[in-house]
């Protein structure tokens, strides 16, 4: 097979036969910059055209994968042969090429795989055999939270497990370690809210002790009994564990954090003599977020049973706000403070719709770069900056008679 190449000073540039699938990558990536660089140099037509410097014939890229005897991932060829079909004469970019192989997904990558005029022509990810165990439950969680089989396969060729899902892991067991502590203090394990002893720990958010800001964060440790305890952490590992696993740790913690500290600050305005326990405003975050992109990705979305697992999650969540509110309003233990608010999951779910699903439509691109992010973000911080002012100010103005302190 006879190989045109822009030629340099003495003669043809050749690249040797039996080098590596690095060097032939590298050499043909050195010749496109060629072509981007100059337009005097004589070049075969078929590889060069003026107009579309950078670019490369499909049927040229198989040549060279052939001829350096190279393998390209299926899934990558597949995702870079549809580019192509988007591209001017279906020729194959260098750029698509090097962020493709390094694994960058830059917004007009993106937009070039959605908007280009192309279908996967391969089987999809769910039909392929083979796989071994962590292999099936990474595709598993593939097609429980990502909409386009694009970034399914995308997703499933470069999850590593490194780093592992830690974060929602470690808050998990941070959790059931401070409530068995506090279930051997208290001697008791049901309705551990009911125990005198029970407001007097550091980490519950108190009206009185508002003054602590820690508390806006810490109350997500303590919870009323293990009837609170075991819902929620049910709701956070099944929900929390894949989308860390697909969005990363600081995705997802930024809107667990953000639904926890929207939580407590609710609270603070709406229900302001209560306190505040439980995990429920960033389990309600993650939850609420996780369920409005599969409705918005309906027909996308292919994991099984979606609308029977989906109604399922609506009756965990709504027991479990109806269990706080009923909770809310039963004559307390020990008046006149009353039991821990349920504003709190309110707080977590608006965050869980606004903040949440734009973090979790925009699969592995840069957040700072989306207006609808910015603009949700700005309405929180304003958010949270009105709520600061309202428990500097409020209490005092209003003349709010507040429970005695633990």
């Amino acid at each position: 097979m006879e190989k045109s190449s822009p030629r340099m000073t003495g003669g043809p540039r050749e690249t040797p036969v039996n080098s590596s699938p690095a060097v032939a990558a590298n050499a043909e990536g050195e010749e496109i910059e060629v072509l981007e660089s100059t337009d005097v140099l004589p070049v075969a037509q078929e590889d060069y055209d003026p107009e579309n410097s950078g670019f490369i014939s499909t049927e040229r890229f198989r040549d060279l994968l052939a001829t350096h005897g190279s393998e390209l991932d299926p899934h990558k060829l597949e995702v870079l042969l549809a580019l192509a079909d988007g591209n001017a004469d279906g020729k194959i970019c260098y750029q698509d090429f090097v962020n493709l192989m390094s694994n960058k997904r830059s917004n007009s990558f993106r937009r070039a795989i959605l908007q280009g005029s192309r279908q996967l022509k391969g089987c999809s990810l769910r039909d392929e055999v083979g796989l071994g165990l962590s292999q099936r439950l990474v595709r598993h969680v593939a097609y429980e939270t990502l909409p386009r089989e694009v970034d399914r396969k995308w997703y499933f060729d470069s999850y590593t497990y490194c780093p592992p899902p830690w974060l929602i892991l470690a808050i998990t067991i941070a959790e059931v370690a401070v409530f068995m502590y506090y279930g051997f203090q208290l001697d008791r394990l049901v309705l551990q809210v009911s125990s005198p002893s029970f407001l007097k720990s550091p980490l519950p958010y108190h009206p009185q002790l508002r003054a602590q800001a820690w508390r806006y964060l810490s109350y997500i440790f303590m919870h009323t009994g293990i009837e609170h305890l075991s819902l929620n952490m049910a709701m956070q590992l099944l929900v929390g564990v894949p989308l860390e696993m697909v969005h990363g740790a600081l995705r997802i913690g930024l809107i667990y954090v953000c639904g926890v500290l929207a939580g407590s600050l609710a609270v603070s305005v709406t229900d302001m003599t209560a306190p505040v326990v439980g995990s429920s405003g960033g389990v309600y975050a993650l939850v609420s977020a996780h369920l409005a992109n599969v409705v918005m990705n309906w027909s996308g979305m292919k994991c099984q049973f979606k609308l029977f697992r989906m109604a399922m999650a609506l009756v965990c969540m709504s027991v479990e706000f109806g269990r706080a509110v009923w909770l809310r309003f039963y004559p307390p233990a020990f008046p006149p403070c009353p039991n821990p608010s349920f504003v709190a999951h309110l707080g977590g779910v608006v965050v869980g719709l606004t903040l949440g699903v734009v973090v979790l439509q925009n699969y592995e691109q840069r957040l700072q770069e989306q207006s609808l992010f910015w603009i949700f973000f700005c309405v929180y911080t304003l958010f949270v900056v009105c709520a600061v002012f309202w428990n500097i100010f409020a209490y005092s103005l209003l003349d709010v008679r507040l429970p005695p302190p633990p």
